[in-house]
């Protein structure tokens, strides 16, 4: 693939993890490719020795996001009559009044969404997004820097955000082929598909069988099946630091094995410090019985706020913070954007760490790479605040539907139950081991370390499909 060039499409900041990372740009180079980022986010590629061209201005026409939105909710109405699932109505999100502004824009919305509620009416809205974003001034910028790039494929790194939508377009009217890469294993059911691209990357057969269920106009013959990058690093041994090294870095004790407790955000888990503050009384409890370990919190890497603090001052004897390093350039979460350094520290904190617990998240994977098991918070908390949420709600998603056996986890049904449940687990962790890691074989196509290579493998079969005289 001599000349042959890749322009990496970062809408955000979200493909920094799989993309930016790992060792996929240098596996691009090695195969012969010319690799660039096109990057709209306020990181620096450059610093780390890669090609660049920076996006400026990126901004998507206003009625383009209320098409946007009003798309999300037609396909989950549709999701959910298709498959006769109340499920789909659990990811709409309630509309938010703050001002009047906001008022109209959700009143066009619910006219949208009403008048399109049919496989025909998403059918115009999808033609509707483009032929918006067609007028834009940003689509006009995406089209002068295709022209001066001559790129031989636009990958773009994530399927969800608006600003991702002008330049695939543009590529396309140019006649560059484009891909986009699905880039977490609960995306399609929630119907976060923004762009439409040519081909598409997706984690499995699973994946794949999703993206045909939830979109059945694309092409079978359009979709790879690649795996993720984001895991690759787990197979990497010299990322490994040693015991002494790790836990003098974050004053641990030697003599003590530790659990890891990973953080939910709060709208995922919002009585996350209750549950955290249970878990920290389990190990006193194990303790006062013998046993000597310790408690890993690693937060949710958005959030910043201080709902942890107390229980983190009350069990400063049981409980270690080690924060993600993460990098914070803005207010939304969407701003606060993963480092190279957390992706070594994540590997760090698995390696050194005996199990993880937390509510449902993908961690399951990161530990079933280690061999290393995962207990699941499954219970809610009496006299909550928060009594419009439940753990039951978070479990039903679709994604979890994949689990191929409830042995896959450690179930925490209740309070009193954590300490044995643990004290099972690490005394004879196989069982769970054995359903996660079959679990991870359903989620994400093996080995793991080669899903760089499988994307690069399927960018070289797509510019081979293309013909010769592109712009």
């Amino acid at each position: 693939m001599s000349g042959k060039k890749v322009l990496i499409l970062l809408p955000d900041g979200i493909g920094l993890r799989n993309f930016a990372y790992t060792d996929f740009y240098k596996k691009g180079l090695e195969m012969g490719f010319e690799m660039k980022f096109w990057n709209n986010t306020p990181f620096d590629l450059s610093s780390l020795g890669f090609q660049e061209v920076k996006i400026n201005n990126a901004k998507p026409r206003p009625f383009t996001d209320l098409l946007k939105r009003s798309r999300t909710r037609i396909d989950l109405k549709l999701s959910k009559r298709r498959n006769s699932d109340p499920v789909y109505d659990s990811y709409i999100f309630p509309m938010a009044y703050r001002d009047v502004k906001s008022a109209i824009k959700n009143a066009i919305v619910k006219v949208l969404v009403a008048f399109h509620s049919s496989d025909a009416g998403v059918t115009k809205i999808r033609r509707k997004i483009v032929d918006s974003e067609r007028q834009s001034d940003y689509y006009r910028q995406c089209l002068t820097t295709l022209k001066t790039e001559c790129p031989d494929i636009v990958l773009c790194t994530n399927q969800r955000p608006l600003t991702a939508i002008s330049p695939i377009i543009a590529a396309q009217d140019l006649g560059i082929p484009t891909a986009t890469f699905i880039f977490s294993w609960d995306n399609l059911p929630k119907a976060t598909m923004v762009i439409e691209t040519d081909y598409y990357f997706v984690w499995s057969k699973h994946m794949k069988a999703e993206l045909l269920e939830y979109y059945p106009y694309i092409d079978p013959e359009k979709i790879f099946i690649t795996g993720t990058p984001q895991f690759e690093l787990h197979a990497d041994g010299s990322l490994v630091q040693s015991r002494s090294e790790f836990f003098k870095a974050h004053k641990l004790d030697l003599s003590k094995k530790y659990i890891c407790y990973s953080g939910d955000d709060i709208t995922t888990s919002p009585n996350d410090p209750q549950y955290l503050s249970d878990v920290a009384d389990a190990v006193r409890s194990i303790n006062e019985k013998g046993g000597n370990l310790g408690l890993i919190f690693r937060r949710c890497p958005v959030d910043f706020s201080t709902r942890y603090d107390h229980v983190l001052s009350k069990n400063e004897d049981i409980i270690v913070q080690i924060a993600p390093k993460w990098k914070k350039v803005g207010e939304g979460w969407n701003t606060i954007l993963p480092t190279q350094h957390d992706m070594i520290l994540q590997i760090n904190t698995i390696f050194h760490t005996e199990m993880v617990v937390n509510l449902g998240s993908s961690m399951v994977f990161d530990y079933a790479a280690f061999d290393k098991p995962c207990a699941f918070i499954n219970y809610d908390v009496p006299n909550s605040k928060h009594q419009n949420w439940s753990v039951d709600k978070i479990y039903k998603y679709v994604h979890f539907r994949s689990m191929p056996s409830k042995n896959s986890v450690v179930w925490l049904n209740n309070p009193a139950e954590i300490a044995s449940k643990l004290g099972l687990a690490l005394q004879n962790p196989r069982e769970s081991i054995t359903e996660a890691k079959r679990w991870f074989e359903i989620i994400n196509q093996h080995p793991i370390e080669q899903a760089s290579t499988r994307i690069l493998n399927s960018v070289s079969e797509i510019i081979n499909l293309q013909p010769a005289g592109k712009l």
